[in-house]
């Protein structure tokens, strides 16, 4: 990445229209969004393919930004129960980020989402095992997926020596290319998940990393794209019992992402520690 004064936050989780039935974001807008806010580099990471790669890169690259190719996958902890009762771990997917910092873990990035979808059973949701990615980890950068994550789902359900357990297994797989993911959208879930991501963050001497999942442009986008994942879904919006985001789930700038961070700066610091490695 090219060293700029400006470059104090990258953005490291953005979808694109192809994080399908829920991105609303054309690769063209991502490219003059990170132009507008001078950022040097982006971030793809959509869930559970990378159809937009190629094309994210090409608009990238031809705005003289730099292309960092990732994507959000569904992970089979498998840690869940086992006996006579359970012919395998109780499925219980959660979401992990993997970016790609070279050609190696490019690679490997193509098969685990090419495994996701031609391993699980077809009742399932497209998924991989986390000793698939313990296989496939090398040149891969590793965010531990923010809400709904593998490390975030056990703290919020109160199961401190799971989520210790798997964050463990991580460090183990990854090492220094392991970094514990701090999101602020105003959730519940979020701020419950916290405290417990940074524990586990200074006790293991792990990095946290800041990100915000934008989905959509600006905060006033929200309620369309709301409107865009009741469609997909098959609901309808005054039905609160369903996925919602929030209207923060848009291209904050660098200045909003600083200040949102405010009192963790090393998590904002490490966004940009991470596009260089890529």
């Amino acid at each position: 990445m090219t060293d700029s004064p400006s470059a104090s936050f990258i953005h490291l989780r953005t979808h694109s229209a192809y994080s399908l039935s829920e991105g609303a974001l054309k690769i063209k807008t991502l490219a003059q969004l990170a132009i507008a806010q001078a950022m040097p580099a982006l971030a793809i990471t959509d869930t559970g393919n990378l159809f937009g790669a190629l094309e994210f890169a090409e608009a990238m690259t031809a705005a003289g930004i730099q292309p960092i190719i990732g994507c959000t996958l569904l992970i089979d902890s498998e840690d869940g129960p086992t006996g006579p009762t359970h012919a395998r771990n109780s499925l219980d997917l959660s979401r992990l980020v993997l970016l790609a910092k070279d050609e190696a873990g490019y690679r490997n990035l193509l098969k685990l989402s090419s495994r996701a979808y031609l391993d699980a059973p077809e009742a399932e949701l497209p998924h991989v095992g986390l000793s698939v990615v313990e296989e496939l980890s090398d040149g891969l950068i590793c965010m531990t997926g923010g809400p709904g994550g593998l490390i975030n789902k056990p703290l919020v359900e109160n199961r401190q020596a799971v989520a210790k357990s798997r964050i463990e297994r991580l460090k183990e797989t990854f090492g220094d290319r392991l970094y514990v993911e701090l999101q602020r959208h105003g959730m519940d879930e979020e701020r419950a998940a916290e405290p417990g991501l940074v524990d586990l963050a200074y006790g293991l001497e792990l990095p946290l990393v800041a990100s915000n999942q934008p989905y959509f442009a600006e905060a006033d986008d929200f309620a369309a794209h709301d409107a865009l994942i009741c469609i997909a879904e098959g609901e309808v919006v005054a039905n609160e019992n369903r996925r919602q985001l929030t209207p923060e789930h848009y291209f904050k700038s660098q200045a909003e992402m600083v200040t949102l961070f405010a009192d963790l700066p090393e998590a904002i610091d490490n966004t940009v520690e991470i596009a260089r490695r890529c």
